[in-house]
């Protein structure tokens, strides 16, 4: 029997500030000197980042559907290890889960499984009474679901307030504490929710300031003596090592995997890295906007979501690391990309160059997919087996062209989706390693039987060799990553003195014909990085001609 204080902080439903009181709650127990521990319910990658932030530890995610209701308990206590309190925000409505499945998932289902008290935040900036009416509502839908208190939250203070601590009581439901409005303290909506704390310089100072309301408007006292209400629990901790089913890490060198980070890829899972040192590999975090290549000795390289579309532009004007990216799937590394994984690794998104290794461009789209699906292999792989399931979400913007390649990584609801080769596997499926972890275990494997990454040559070393064999066809195939731009144009100062043509763009709208550098719309005839299955005859001169007579109007750059 394990005991850990615990409480979930719930919600009638989304908007009604659950992240503010749940972000604010580990946040104020911290600066009080408790160790605390933060957990999500769902998916989400964002919420687990403001928690991180706030408790000084990783975010932790609680999904039965990604991992398995029999592991959400053991997960729950490998996260808390060393915790005084373990804090756990819910998603959605209290009792919203997956649709048709009477609530699986929900916020409730995890708050059952890990026999937690539920905070019920309610948003009282249109109500009085009503409040009690819906938590008591709340309080008596599931029997199994224990409301231990109520937080107010945008609650101006006076007489309103006191109606409705007084409704509250009559039903047996406390007043846990009021939180005033203050919009100084909401966190501004991404296209796919909340803004990654990543994202927002801001983020020490405005959790500091959460931190600091909480303290004042709730009783940190009594929302202790609610979590210390929390029965022990029968269960072992989550252990990466036990779950891999390996007789042991492999000894010896331990390879190095890549995995993407920085601003533009902050979504993974932490269990993931976990799993992977636990098989033996050595995990190196590197930054896609910043870091000039590879970190040294890859062998394995995987890229998790993010938001790539808000860093186009950085991550095209980044070349060399695109070009050693693109080097090392091209040699044979074993590569994972999940998402903004599989936009990165794309020929392009929205019309800015990516880094070309999979056959598809991608492009933002108005309608947004969300889904919680049953994923199943569609081949054998070095990460998958042809039949076998796994659960995932999607969760993006996004669309790529084709959405899947001539082998797909997956087929979701009857349709192929995603791309898949020797040593290559990008979908849009976000997967949960901890619930999967054989995933872990043959991505490991594979990467301990892959030779280290080349490095990708210079632009001086390109200017005479640019080319290199396929060992598959003998083809040869060109290795220059395209100039960046973008619609809007470039922004690069021509180096002085100049080395080469096309070291850099030479200017806004100009055209250098020595190296076909020249303003969009790019025209696939003169784009030698476009994929070999979209090469065609070089143009009759006439085409060409009248494509120079068409351009005649633009400045020329000697």
């Amino acid at each position: 029997m394990v005991t850990l204080p615990r409480l979930v902080v719930a919600a009638p439903s989304t908007g009604s500030g659950k992240t503010t009181i749940a972000t604010g709650l580990m946040a104020a127990l911290r600066a009080s000197g408790t160790v605390v521990s933060g957990h999500k319910v769902g998916p989400d990658y964002i919420d687990p980042g403001y928690h991180a932030l706030a408790t000084g530890r990783p975010g932790r995610n609680l999904d039965p559907h990604l991992v398995g209701v029999e592991r959400v308990v053991p997960l729950l206590l490998h996260g808390a290890a060393g915790a005084e309190v373990a804090v756990i925000e819910g998603v959605m409505g209290l009792y919203d889960g997956r649709l048709g499945t009477d609530g699986f998932a929900s916020t409730a289902h995890v708050a059952a499984l890990t026999s937690s008290p539920v905070v019920l935040v309610l948003d009282v900036a249109r109500m009085s009474r009503s409040a009690a009416a819906i938590a008591a509502g709340m309080a008596a839908f599931d029997p199994s679901v224990r409301i231990g208190g109520v937080v107010l939250n945008r609650c101006s203070p006076g007489r309103n307030a006191e109606e409705i601590r007084r409704a509250l009581e009559q039903v047996g439901l406390p007043v846990l504490g009021m939180l005033p409005r203050d919009e100084s303290l909401a966190s501004p909506s991404r296209h796919l929710g909340l803004v990654p704390v990543a994202e927002r310089d801001e983020s020490v100072a405005l959790i500091e300031r959460l931190g600091e309301q909480v303290a004042a408007h709730l009783d940190l006292s009594a929302l202790l003596d609610v979590a210390r209400s929390a029965p022990d629990l029968d269960a072992e901790p989550w252990d990466p090592a036990t779950a891999l089913e390996m007789d042991a890490a492999p000894g010896g060198e331990r390879p190095v995997v890549a995995v993407a980070g920085g601003r533009a890829f902050t979504f993974r899972y932490p269990e993931t890295e976990e799993l992977l040192e636990a098989a033996g590999c050595d995990v190196r975090p590197f930054d896609p906007l910043t870091d000039p290549a590879l970190p040294e000795g890859t062998r394995g390289i995987y890229l998790g979501g993010g938001f790539p579309e808000m860093y186009a532009a950085e991550l095209a004007a980044n070349t060399s690391l695109l070009r050693d990216l693109r080097a090392a799937v091209e040699a044979g590394i074993p590569t994972v990309a999940e998402c903004a994984g599989l936009l990165y690794l794309a020929e392009s998104l929205d019309e800015v160059p990516m880094a070309g290794a999979i056959p598809a461009r991608a492009a933002m789209s108005e309608r947004l997919t969300l889904r919680y699906p049953v994923a199943t292999a569609v081949s054998d792989s070095f990460l998958t087996r042809a039949g076998e399931q796994v659960t995932g979400h999607e969760f993006h913007r996004t669309t790529t062209s084709p959405p899947a390649g001539t082998q797909a990584a997956w087929t979701v609801d009857g349709m192929p989706t995603g791309f898949s080769s020797d040593t290559v596997h990008a979908s849009y499926l976000h997967v949960h390693w901890a619930g999967h972890p054989h995933l872990a275990r043959r991505f490991a494997e594979s990467v301990g039987r892959a030779a280290p990454a080349g490095r990708a040559a210079s632009a001086s070393e390109r200017v005479e060799t640019n080319t290199v064999e396929s060992s598959a066809t003998g083809d040869r195939v060109g290795l220059d990553t395209p100039p960046p731009s973008s619609p809007g144009g470039s922004t690069s100062e021509v180096a002085d003195p100049l080395q080469h043509h096309g070291d850099v763009e030479v200017g806004d709208g100009l055209l250098d014909f020595a190296v076909n550098v020249y303003s969009d719309p790019r025209q696939e005839w003169w784009d030698p990085w476009a994929p070999r299955t979209r090469w065609a005859p070089i143009p009759t001169p006439d085409r060409g001609s009248r494509r120079v007579r068409a351009l005649a109007k633009q400045p020329c750059a000697g």
